[in-house]
């Protein structure tokens, strides 16, 4: 694990032994059940914030702001870059021509389904609040499903949260039929004597830390000045170019052994850094206001925000592989329902939002309603799919109930 490890010989592993090219990875399932389970309380905070969102509460105010801003930057990295491991692993077992097929069978249905159907509460919730739309549901609906690009200040029909599952559906299509270069690319024999090298060098932890962050920091200050963050397919290349960036490196990093024994080797590092970052960028955070008038700390708050956003997903890939690596009941319920959940989430969130804002609750109790309206839904909503075969496909789940692969 440390970086004083002779070159000469190779680090003792830390970590219960993992077949990373055999072994089913729970740790990799523990994270994208808590990624997921992040957006959703990350989404339940967005009802309390001041920023622009679908629902508001008339209490919001800027508490939790700060604390969400730090979830910001790895949030849906982690998730892409979890989605690269997956990738990989059913790629190899389909092929490029059945694992195409596989991904418009698995996600496609998601996407419009949860366009028309699961979307559309939101969307009109938003409508109502901001004024735009005084009609019933139902009236709004033939107009939302009916016309696209319908008459209001937000597109229509339109996926919202389900960005992230159409630009997955995408980037797996474009990745499709490059399958047999990508795999000859990363496990050449090349990037095997790179990877072990690494490995074996006083060097590597400090390596894997900070080479990841070089593209990011090109796109941070090329790209992201000319490309806000829209989540519309067509014009948010800044996003794209992330978040394709991180599948990509799932890939690469999926079935290498060495680079995930480097992983282990650097946890600790990787922690330590994301600490000191966390700690000065929650600082910054604070009065924002402040930060933007001094240059220097500015600055120093836009680099470490770069370097914060990978030393935090190499810390955490490090410490699940550490201490998540096992299986049971919870996991295997969670690894099934958390992609439910996902779908689920935002809609129970805002309608519920939506109904309650204007009986001038005090916060707290806004905020325990929400969490609990939130959660049972999702549980409930689950319990009820995971029973009607025709709902599955469409909710992300396989016609038959068994064990899920990562989405």
């Amino acid at each position: 694990m440390s970086s004083t490890t002779p070159a000469s010989t190779p680090a003792k592993p830390s970590t219960p032994a993992v077949n990373a090219s055999s072994r089913r990875r729970y740790d990799i399932d523990w994270l994208r059940i808590g990624a997921f389970g992040l957006l959703i309380f990350y989404h339940i905070g967005m009802f309390f914030n001041t920023e622009g969102w679908h629902a508001k509460s008339t209490s919001a105010n800027t508490a939790m702001e700060p604390i969400m801003w730090l979830s910001s930057p790895w949030r849906l990295p982690l998730l892409f870059f979890i989605s690269g491991i997956a990738i990989r692993y059913l790629s190899d077992k389909l092929g490029s021509g059945r694992f195409a097929v596989d991904r418009v069978w698995r996600l496609f249905p998601v996407i419009v389904f949860g366009m028309y159907v699961i979307v559309a509460p939101q969307t009109y919730s938003e409508l109502v609040q901001s004024g735009e739309v005084s009609s019933g549901f139902f009236e709004f609906y033939l107009g939302y499903a009916g016309t696209w690009d319908g008459p209001y200040s937000v597109h229509t029909p339109t996926w919202n949260h389900l960005w992230y599952v159409v630009y997955l559906f995408v980037y797996c299509l474009l990745l499709a039929p490059l399958i047999p270069v990508l795999r000859w690319l990363v496990d050449h024999r090349w990037m095997s004597e790179v990877t072990a090298w690494a490995r074996r060098s006083r060097m590597g932890p400090v390596l894997i830390l900070l080479l990841p962050t070089i593209p990011l920091f090109v796109i941070r200050f090329t790209l992201s000045n000319r490309f806000d963050t829209t989540h519309d397919l067509f014009n948010d290349w800044a996003n794209h170019t992330i978040s394709f960036g991180f599948v990509f490196w799932g890939y690469l990093i999926a079935k290498q052994e060495a680079l995930w024994a480097l992983v282990d080797r650097a946890r600790w590092l990787a922690v330590s850094v994301t600490l000191i970052l966390s700690g000065f960028l929650l600082l910054s955070y604070q009065d924002w206001e402040v930060t933007a008038s001094h240059e220097i700390w500015l600055w120093a708050a836009r680099l470490a925000r770069v370097v914060y956003t990978w030393s935090i997903i190499l810390a955490l890939l490090g410490l699940a592989r550490r201490y998540l690596n096992h299986d049971g009941p919870v996991r295997r319920y969670l690894s099934e329902a958390i992609f439910p959940f996902y779908i689920l989430h935002q809609t129970i969130t805002v309608v519920t939002g939506f109904w309650i804002a204007p009986l001038g609750l005090n916060v707290w109790v806004e905020f325990v309603i929400l969490v609990i309206a939130t959660l049972g839904g999702c549980v409930l909503g689950f319990e009820l799919v995971k029973r009607i075969a025709p709902l599955r496909p469409v909710m992300g789940l396989k016609w038959r109930r068994e064990k899920t692969s990562l989405t």
